[in-house]
């Protein structure tokens, strides 16, 4: 396909697209007041993390691929989310639970014939990358792989991964619109060859269907997922299949078990630690107790204050109104604000201005406020530092000596 042929259908999506979407619009009924929610629903999180939960089940054996002879899987310690299948002649094939098969080929090798058409094949090189999904960022920087990145959806701005920064602003990489509305244009002139989204592609499918119709692989970053830390940070040897980088991924993530690993002995101090953002509605919004946060609490010494949450929702984050948030993390030792997702909190009078009823909580009280810097979310390199600050927190540590956290006064 040309590119006059490209931009031209791009154009009709663009056209086909605004259409659907102002229909939609017309169709759709308000929502529901937050406020008329009951207590024992949580409504899902409006959080830019995720969607809808994966699967966990155990994986069936490695697919057969005709005309291609299975080696071995590689071993993933803490994810779960995503399976890596080697074939003989350098083919890896990409299992992301609840996202699909993709059948890397190496550069100058053929596509095997009679692939199954629900296996999306990405031929390499793939060094003209569209990343939509901030927390793959520091992965592809930590194994020196940005060269790989042609486009992004968020500018610089809103990075705060170095590599990044300095890419959107010496050309080599380039803004290409956020996930939701994608210059579809610069995608085909720039010869795109796969799109790295997050799951909040999900909330404007019509977006992947246009760029996947565009001749565009588009593969989904689910790492927001994991239940252990480590978990998104190993996320690093899926990009590695992509780019050919896997030794360099390899001997990054050893190091950063090790230091989780050395984190691990951590004495429990039996403080309880709530972790949380408030919504533009209002309500709390909260991690689940099976998330990756809840974990690097407890693996700092303290207790996740919703770790006995029951709730059938399928997302990490869920919202639950004021009322509940209150019952449960009133006498919490410690309140961390996530700013990652919402505007820091710079005072605990901004903090009450959002509730009065924060005034009534220990943690107000007692001076035990913190609040995460915005760069947290993206910083999947680094998560052992976030489990030091929590432990300082915990611990009556020297604040000075953090990466993420700052206290609130």
């Amino acid at each position: 396909m040309n590119k006059a042929f490209q931009r031209l259908t791009a154009l009709v999506l663009v056209l086909v697209l605004t259409l659907a979407l102002a229909a939609c619009a017309a169709d759709t009924p308000k929502a529901t007041d937050a406020a008329t929610t009951p207590a024992t629903q949580p409504s899902v999180s409006s959080s830019t993390e995720n969607t809808t939960a994966p699967a966990t089940e155990p994986e069936a054996a490695a697919p057969e691929i005709s005309g291609l002879t299975f080696q071995e899987e590689t071993e993933l310690l803490y994810a779960q989310c995503f399976h890596l299948y080697r074939y003989e002649g350098g083919y890896t094939l990409i299992r992301i639970v609840d996202g699909g098969d993709f059948l890397v080929v190496p550069e100058g090798a053929a596509v095997p014939d009679g692939l199954d058409d629900s296996i999306t094949v990405l031929q390499q090189p793939l060094n003209r990358i569209y990343l939509a999904a901030t927390s793959a960022m520091a992965l592809f920087s930590a194994m020196d792989a940005v060269d790989a990145i042609r486009m992004t959806g968020v500018q610089a701005s809103g990075w705060y991964i170095d590599a990044a920064i300095e890419g959107l602003n010496n050309g080599s990489i380039l803004f290409a619109g956020k996930y939701s509305a994608p210059d579809y244009e610069m995608l085909i002139d720039q010869e795109c060859d796969l799109a790295i989204e997050s799951t909040m592609i999900y909330h404007t499918p019509k977006v992947k269907e246009m760029v996947e119709d565009l001749g565009i692989p588009v593969l989904v970053d689910r790492s927001s997922y994991e239940s252990h830390p480590l978990g998104r940070t190993e996320w690093i040897k899926l990009y590695a299949a992509l780019v050919g980088k896997e030794a360099e991924a390899a001997a990054f993530f050893d190091q950063q078990a090790d230091i989780i690993r050395q984190l691990e002995n951590f004495e429990n101090t039996g403080k309880t630690v709530a972790f949380f953002y408030v919504n533009s509605d209002g309500s709390i919004v909260i991690r689940k107790p099976t998330d990756y946060i809840p974990k690097m609490i407890a693996l700092a010494g303290g207790k996740y204050a919703f770790e006995d949450l029951v709730t059938d929702q399928t997302a990490t984050s869920i919202s639950i109104t004021m009322e509940n948030f209150y019952a449960t993390a009133v006498d919490a030792d410690v309140l961390i604000y996530n700013a990652s997702i919402d505007a820091p909190i710079s005072s605990i009078e901004e903090l009450v201005a959002k509730d009065a009823l924060f005034a009534d909580f220990k943690a107000v009280k007692e001076g035990n406020v913190w609040c995460t810097g915005k760069s947290f979310y993206q910083a999947t390199d680094i998560v052992g530092e976030m489990i030091r600050d929590i432990h300082h927190v915990l611990t009556d540590g020297d604040e000075s000596a953090m990466t993420f956290l700052t206290k609130v006064s």
